[in-house]
This record gives structure tokens, sequence and C-alpha cells, in this order.
């Protein structure tokens, strides 16, 4: 079969290839125990204020919640000193857009755009000075657990922002394909 030449130029392909990476930035697949009652999952284990079972070393001191109203995008934060971890349940669905802003990174300028939840069990590290956003395109609240390896400071927060359509207002929509 041969496309007609008058929709040939618009068609694409599916990419299935690797996704972009950040240097730092992990994706932690979690079991999920299920029985006939439900579902259980550990999101993290600490030991003497450590989490257990990243690449580097990761100091708990702060466990926060956020809860994103239907069509709420909260980005872009950025931290000079923190690290965070976030979760979401796998019946939840969060779009995150992650980018490399730090000086002299080998992946600076990488992009990655990924979800959370939507059925998969994972827990996501975001180091320092990787912008960060997320948002919830979908129609009811949802949950997103973060820890963090520095507390919050009202006086001298770590906490920059960058405009939330800074890497295309694109990124924040439901891809069409």
């Amino acid at each position: 079969m041969q496309i007609d030449q008058k929709y040939a130029p618009n068609v694409t392909m599916q990419s299935y290839g690797p996704k972009p990476k950040i240097e730092g930035v992990e994706l932690i697949v979690l079991p999920l125990q299920s029985d006939e009652g439900g579902n259980f999952s550990e999101v993290v284990r600490i030991t003497d204020g450590m989490v257990e079972g990243l690449a580097a070393p990761f100091a708990a001191r702060q466990v926060s919640m956020s809860i994103l109203t239907p069509g709420a995008v909260k980005a872009y934060h950025l931290h000079e000193n923190q690290d965070d971890l976030w979760y979401t349940s796998p019946q939840e669905r969060l779009v995150v857009n992650l980018h490399d802003v730090r000086e002299g990174s080998p992946t600076f300028d990488v992009h990655m755009k990924l979800v959370l939840g939507a059925g998969k069990n994972v827990l996501l590290r975001i180091p320092s000075g990787v912008a960060h956003g997320v948002a919830n395109l979908y129609e009811r609240n949802m949950n997103l657990f973060y820890v963090t390896n520095q507390q919050f400071n009202l006086n001298q927060p770590d906490e920059k922002r960058l405009p939330w359509d800074i890497f295309g207002a694109h990124v924040w929509e439901i891809a069409k394909e």
C-alpha cells in the first residue's frame, strides 16, 4: 500500500527507542504486592536517616504532599542544594517535565517528559539544578508525595522559579498521537 501524496508529507513514526536521560535523575521501580484485598508498596526505606536503594546517598529531611487540582501546572521549580524524591500511586497520573539547567553538566539542556503513576509504581529522584514541574491534566485531584534532603526554610527558601512555559507550552499537553 502506498500513502497518497496528499497525506504523505504529514506521516510520522512513533518513537519506541530510548528516551532522553538527565545525569543524576533516577527512576526506581518499586515492588507492588497484590492480593485479593488490594495492593501494598514500600515507597522509601530509611535507615539512620538515609534512603536505601538509590545510586547516590540521600538523607531524608522532610516528607511533604501536594494535591494538584484538575488542570494545575506547578512549574518550574529549581533548587541549588535540595534533591527531591517524587512518588504518586499507580492509580493516579501526573505529567512531569525535567530540564537540566546545570552549567557544565554532561546532560545540560536535555529535557525529559514522563508520566508518574499510570499503572507504574516508581520513585523519581530529581537532583539539585534540574528544573522540574508537574501537571495534572486529568479531571480529578491527584496527589504527589515527595521526600527532600533539605527542610524547607521559609526565611531562606532554596526554591527558585522559571516560567512554566520556558521550554514550550506544548510539554504540558497530552500528546495527541
